[in-house]
């Protein structure tokens, strides 16, 4: 089955209700050939009205977004670290760009440049919200331009294709432009939910996509909601165990929710084009194993740097079991690939990865067997190894090589090829 769309812009939460049974019988979501497809999570906004020092205002009723409000929702997670701010997961587009979320109207009415990032200049178009119950108003500084003569969109939804269960399986989807979406902080012990997420199936194919301007996540292949929802914030009464003990809890978790390769699994992310994304490009925990991630180009990942955490990176994945990372472009973002826990029977092969802020490649408290071979690495911390178990064959490495144990933290490791837990170990490096 072909359902193919024609050109033009779709505003709207693509919620599949069925997948199909077999690799052979597959649903295909086709962009008509030759045309534009946009699939927006936002709303064109006008009515804007200027006050002083060309900041402008528009109040919105609370209506206008329907049972959700990215303006009264925060990004929170396990992990997340917000520089001690509130951030919310709206956004503010003019004519496609980005403007920079502010927590005080006096850095809207006086902006200054953020001089740690490449678009120091776009950071003086920045905004503000405030919401009561009955209306949310954003005020913004466009700078030189006029609101009312020129495109202003405000993101609405929180993903742009997403079913909200699971067992969707055998989808393809291909050659869309997908952008604009409140995404949330997709933290490994957390619903994962990107512009375009598997949700726990397995078999879809992701490509020759332009994914674009996430508030936090591009595609996510990763957990969901019923084993655990960033169970180490909620864990309120025993502060004292740290975060690895509570992901490795919601791996057990999600054993005992079918965690296998008849279940979740094999999913193919190919030809796509992931950008302008403030957590990730790609991420998933656990539903990534034996998946495919193929010729990506992947870039402008933490651009805006608004706030921080661990997974962020170009790729991050949770457990890649059997995952084959091959021919990707990934270059300035936070992280290159960032393989964290379980890495077994992976491989990286023939990237490239370039100016890259943190790492090209953090392999974290894995045991292996993996192989990274004929890659790419030209950022100035090519590698930071805190694993066991990785063979590094043919690569060209310009950056340092950092190589660490971890006896802090014991990890599960499978049986070859499957997601069973044969045991846990710490890392002897």
């Amino acid at each position: 089955m072909i359902p193919t769309v024609h050109g033009g812009t779709y505003r709207e939460w693509d919620n599949p209700l069925k997948g199909d049974k077999s690799e052979a019988k597959r649903i295909v979501y086709c962009a008509a050939r030759g045309e534009k497809v946009d699939i927006k999570g936002s709303e064109v906004v006008g009515g804007w009205q200027q006050e002083k020092n060309g900041v402008w205002k528009v109040i919105i009723p609370n209506s206008f977004f329907g049972n959700y409000n990215p303006y009264k929702d925060s990004i929170n997670g396990d992990w997340f670290e917000n520089k001690e701010r509130i951030h919310h997961t709206g956004e503010v587009f003019l004519n496609g760009k980005s403007l920079f979320k502010k927590e005080r109207l006096a850095k809207v009415i006086n902006p200054v440049a953020m001089n740690d990032i490449k678009d120091t200049p776009g950071s003086l178009s920045t905004w503000y919200c405030e919401s009561n119950d009955n209306n949310t108003t954003i005020r913004a500084n466009f700078q030189n331009a006029d609101p009312t003569k020129n495109l202003v969109e405000i993101t609405t939804r929180k993903t742009c294709f997403y079913p909200d269960k699971s067992n969707i399986n055998y989808i393809t989807i291909t050659a869309f432009t997908i952008s604009q979406a409140a995404t949330q902080w997709a933290a490994p012990t957390a619903e994962q939910v990107g512009m375009i997420s598997t949700h726990w199936n397995k078999g879809r194919i992701i490509e020759n996509n332009i994914i674009g301007d996430s508030k936090c996540n591009g595609i996510t292949l990763g957990k969901e909601r019923s084993t655990g929802q960033n169970v180490w914030s909620a864990d309120k009464d025993n502060v004292n165990r740290d975060g690895n003990i509570h992901y490795i809890e919601v791996v057990f978790n999600e054993l005992r929710n079918n965690w296998n390769k008849e279940t979740v699994r094999s999913h193919n992310v190919r030809n796509n084009q992931i950008f302008n994304c403030e957590q990730t490009g790609i991420c998933g925990s656990m539903g990534a194993v034996f998946s495919t991630i193929e010729n990506n180009h992947i870039y402008n990942i933490w651009a805006k740097r608004q706030f921080d955490g661990a997974d962020i990176g170009g790729i991050k994945f949770h457990a890649p079991v059997d995952v084959i990372i091959k021919g990707n472009n990934i270059h300035d973002n936070g992280r290159g690939i960032w393989l964290h826990l379980m890495t077994q029977g992976a491989r990286v092969s023939h990237n490239l990865l370039y100016n890259n802020a943190k790492q090209d490649l953090f392999v974290e408290v894995n045991h292996g067997p993996y192989i990274v071979d004929n890659n790419i690495f030209l950022s100035p911390q090519a590698i930071n190894n805190q694993s066991g178990g990785g063979a590094y064959i043919q690569n060209l490495i310009q950056g340092v090589v950092v190589i660490r144990p971890d006896l802090n933290r014991f990890t599960p490791y499978f049986l070859p090829h499957s997601t069973n837990v044969k045991g846990l170990t710490t890392i002897f490096g």
